[in-house]
Order: C-alpha cells, then structure tokens, then sequence
C-alpha cells in the first residue's frame, strides 16, 4: 500500500483523509520492526529508498510522536526516514542534507524548545552555510492561548527558505487540537519530498510483524480510566499552598511510563461555573446543542466535558469587545498591546467576559463556536515504574484565588483536589519526554533541581536509582516557603538519606528568614563542589517554574561554572552549551 502522489498546494480529499487516519491507527496497535527508529513504525518491505532527514524540537514530546508518525508514512511510501532531534544535527551536516521534514513545538512565549535552541543559534548565525540543494517543509506545533504562537517553526521555515532552501509543501501551524491538521499535513509533505528528482518511491508489500513491543493505545483523545487509589494532602496546615499526592492504578491494559515522563489528565468543568455560564446565557441548562461534528448534547454536558471555560479563547474575546464596544478592551486589541492584554484578562475567565456587557446575548451556537477544546493537563510524573509496580503517581498544587468578588481555581489541579475521590476513575494518558531521562550509565553523578513541586520527578528519580541499584552519586536542590509546612516528602527523603540513596540533600525555604534564599541561592553556596561534580560527568536536571525559577537556576550555573572554572562569560557558555548537547543538562519546566 502506498501513499497516493499530492501536488503541492492540492486540495486534501476525504478518502486520503481516510486512508492516513486508518494507517495511523494501525500504527499505534502494530508492533516495531527492528532497528527501526520510533515507536510507530511501518511494517512493510522495501528496497533502500531516498533518505529523508525528520527533524524534531520538542519540549513535551509532542513533537516527537508526530515525526515519529512521519517515519511511518515515509517508509511506506518507500523512503528511508532518518528521525533525529534538532540538537543532533550539526550544522555542516545539514547542508548536505536533500529532503527535510522539520516537526517543532514552541516553548513559552515564542520560544525555541530545549533540543532545538543550539540549532537555531547556528543557523540563525551570519556563518551558517547555504541550503541551496536542501528541499524542506515545516510543521509547527503551538497554543494559540500564548504569544509567538508558532513562533518556532514560523523562524525555522523562514531561515531555511533565506539560506537557499526549496520550500516544497506549505508550513502548517497547529493550535493544541493538532492530530488531523498534522495527519493532512504528513501526506503533503511525504508525496512532496517522494517528489523531489522525481523519485515517487518504491513500492512495498506487506509482511508479518515483528515481535516487540506496541505504542499504547490510550492518548489524548482515547484516554485511560484510572482509578484513584490515593488523594491526600502534602502540604501543612499552616502552608500557603495546598499540594496534593494522587496514586492511579494502570490496570493490565497497556499504560506503560518512565521515570521523567509526564501524565496527561483529562479535566472536568467546575459544575458552579458551568451554571453560571448557562444562567447568563439565559437559557435552560437541558438546552440541547450540535456540535460542529453533527452530535447533540445537552448545553451543561457540553460545556461541563468539552470546552474550555476558564482561559477565554482569542475568538470570545475579539467578539465580546466587538459586540460590547468596551472601549478599554478595543484600544488594547488596536494596539495589538500583548501585555496589556495579559494583564486586563488576569484572573478573567469565560463567564467574566459574558458579563462584561449585560446587554449582550448570544445564542448557546453562536457562543461555543467561540470556545476553544478543553484540553487536557500534563503533570511530572513522582513514581517509577520500577519502585511503584502497577500504579502511577502524581504531586500537584491546587491553583485557588479570589478575583472579581468570585473563588476562582485552577481546571484541572481542583477537579482533582475538589471532585476526585478514592475509588474514582480519571482519564488519563502517558506524556512521553524522552528528552528527560536519567542516564544509561548507573555509575553517573545526577544532580536535580526541582523547588515546589518541580520535586515530582525527581523523586521518581531517586526511587528508579535504588530499584536499579545505581552506584551514581544523587544531589537534590529543593526548596519552598517554610520548612514546617512546605517540606513535602520529607520522611521519604530523610530515608533516601540514610540508605545512602541521596547523597546531598540542600535545602532553601526562602521565608524562614529575613533574606530570602532559593535554590540557586544554595548552588552558588556550593558551587565549588557543584563545578567538582561536573567535571566528574554529572548531569543536571532542573524541574519547575520556567518563567523564572528557570533562568535563575540556569544564571546561577553559569556563575558557578564561570568563577570555579575559571572562564570568561563566552567559555563558561561554551561549556553549558556541551553539557547541553551531551544530554548532561536536561530541563523539565513549565
């Protein structure tokens, strides 16, 4: 079976629509072949065909699977896909390179994802070589709720067509609802790149599968119910915040995880709010909708299951200005002023935007056809499979505020908090992150940096490391408010202490003292030991908050790195950007 042959710019038909959302669903049910790259591969004969290099920026791993799906096309229709990361590609290599299919995320507000900003450094770069024999396309994986949606792959498709690159299929930008406009792109672009020198590949048959093993069958849209075996309270009393350890039982069906995956969980509307929205909609809540695939349901279910109604999407909120006529809110959408966007919709959700003119009425159509998909909410795995057999943990913090004169939570942290109990069954999914693994090799140094709750996969961490009985050295940086009431897990890592599992345990509980201290504060404090662990072959990870505590952390090491080195601030990048393309800085931030 064989892809069939699109022209660029041909319009997508519905049987080819077909045919590609039935061999990627077989994919996900078949098995490996050997030596083959990726988990969703073809199982087909075929002759060596034209190479065609799939490159991938990914953050979470989103990216990955889709080349990975990308693999799978090629090879049936006769290429030999060549899937690889963007941090792997030297940028000599790349302009040798004939077909490239490059698959990336953005990460924040524009940014390149980790593996993929040593690329774009060089190619950006006055130096970077010309692509004239290269023959590309782009697909670019984004959330139209952030700024620079797209922004990676937008950079990336420019960049190539300016160094000389033949661009032979569209870029496509996909919002977070991304599986069939990437499926309607995969065709595209493989026929495209089949198409180059007018090689359409070889033909190929099938034969039987090899046996390994099979990409699960629950995602994102097909999710797992789990029941939920723990939901109880890490946090003290006397805490500023409320965090939460939750255990799901995976059953024998196929849930499979790694230490440093993360967990996707599908969310349910607050009922309060879901109500509200109806009452101010005016209408009754068995008020009965068709959605845009020709289903009906009532209006509460709806919105209780099925759309987002706590971020209001970019669409509601150009329409509510335009219906209101706020002057406020239009001047900002003019100016097309970001940040003052930002901070006029701060602590604003759906409802907060419906009430914003009470002379506006919208029918119940009219309204969801505004709305974005609720979409699902990944957290950092805290177990590991190795050390927690048949069961998959996770550390949350509920996200609780008050704005507008109403209570106010996070999605999915209080549905889980609030409208979980024991016993309950939760959708969920594995998030693969192969980008955040520990070493192969159990004699390396590990040192982890995760405040708050970006402790979760750290304690995964520390538990894979004693399943496997790992001679390596392990270092944690935690830290939070107060020691008292902030210090979750403490007794496990007291424990992992005295059985010589942690060796460095050095902690920052910023309000215990008049001068506030954080994690980076302690690695400065010991950054001759922390530079005497690099140069023994450590590897760092960090975890938690990106906004900040990230680049704090990442400031911090190059300090650290500089003055017990003894380089420059140019050899002291030098030296963070190895440990980077050595897969010895790994960063799991959000």
């Amino acid at each position: 079976m064989e892809i069939p042959y699109i022209p660029e710019y041909a319009p997508f038909t519905g049987d080819q629509r077909a045919w590609l959302s039935g061999f990627l669903a077989g994919l996900h049910s078949r098995t490996v072949m050997p030596g083959q790259t990726g988990t969703a591969t073809a199982t087909v004969e075929r002759t060596a065909g034209a190479a065609v290099h799939i490159l991938f920026g990914s953050q979470t791993g989103n990216a990955e699977s889709v080349a990975e799906d990308v693999a799978a096309a090629a090879r049936a229709h006769g290429l030999e896909p060549l899937v690889a990361g963007l941090d792997t590609v030297d940028i000599g290599d790349l302009s040798a390179m004939r077909r490239v299919l490059v698959i990336t995320s953005t990460y924040g507000e524009g940014e390149m994802p980790d593996n993929a900003q040593l690329f774009w450094e060089a190619v950006e770069s006055e130096s970077a070589p010309r692509l004239d024999g290269l023959y590309f396309g782009v697909l670019a994986l984004g959330d139209t709720s952030y700024d620079g949606y797209c922004q990676s792959g937008k950079n990336i498709d420019a960049r190539f067509e300016a160094l000389g690159g033949t661009r032979v299929v569209d870029r496509t930008d996909c919002d977070v609802d991304y599986e069939d406009t990437a499926a309607e792109w995969i065709v595209r672009a493989v026929a495209a790149v089949a198409g180059v020198d007018g090689d359409m590949g070889a033909a190929v048959s099938p034969v039987a599968p090899a046996p390994t093993k099979t990409k699960s069958q629950w995602t994102r849209k097909n999710p797992y119910p789990a029941t939920v075996l723990a939901n109880r309270l890490l946090s003290g009393e006397d805490s500023a915040k409320e965090v939460r350890h939750f255990t799901f039982a995976l059953g024998e069906d196929g849930l499979n995880y790694e230490a440093g995956d993360g967990l996707g969980i599908r969310p349910i509307n607050d009922p309060a709010l879901v109500e509200a929205i109806i009452h101010q909609l005016g209408v009754s809540s068995d008020y009965v909708v068709t959605a845009k695939d020709g289903s009906s349901a009532p209006l509460d279910q709806a919105l209780t299951s099925d759309y987002e109604i706590s971020i209001p999407s970019r669409d509601l909120i150009d329409d509510i200005a335009r219906r209101s006529g706020d002057a406020e809110l239009q001047h900002i959408l003019d100016t097309e002023d970001r940040e003052a966007l930002d901070a006029w919709l701060w602590g604003k959700d759906v409802l907060d935007l419906l009430r914003l003119d009470s002379s506006v009425r919208m029918n119940p159509e009219e309204f969801l056809a505004l709305l974005r998909p609720l979409q699902h909410r990944v957290y950092s795995i805290s177990s590991s499979p190795l050390a927690h057999d048949g069961t998959v943990h996770l550390t949350v913090a509920s996200v609780r505020y008050r704005s507008g004169e109403r209570d106010r939570g996070g999605v999915c942290s209080t549905y889980l908090a609030d409208r979980v109990s024991e016993g309950d069954r939760v959708g969920v999914f594995v998030s693969k992150n192969n980008s955040f693994r520990l070493p192969a090799d159990d004699t390396a140094p590990v040192v982890m940096i995760g405040p708050g709750t970006g402790i979760a996969p750290f304690r995964a961490f520390l538990h894979e490391r004693r399943a496997r009985k790992a001679s390596g050295q392990n270092w944690l940086f935690f830290g939070d408010q107060h020691q008292s009431s902030d210090f979750i897990y403490e007794d496990e890592l007291t424990g992992l202490t005295r059985d010589g599992v942690l060796t460095r345990l050095d902690l920052a509980f910023s309000r215990d003292q008049s001068e506030k201290i954080y994690v980076q504060t302690r690695m400065r404090e010991q950054g001759r030991e922390l530079f005497a662990w690099l140069e023994k072959g450590a590897h760092v990870y960090v975890c938690g908050d990106a906004t900040r505590m990230a680049k704090d952390v990442d400031d911090a090491l190059h300090e650290v790195i500089a003055e017990h080195g003894g380089l420059d601030a140019d050899a002291a990048e030098d030296y963070v950007n190895n440990l980077k393309r050595s897969k010895r800085y790994l960063r799991d931030v959000y």
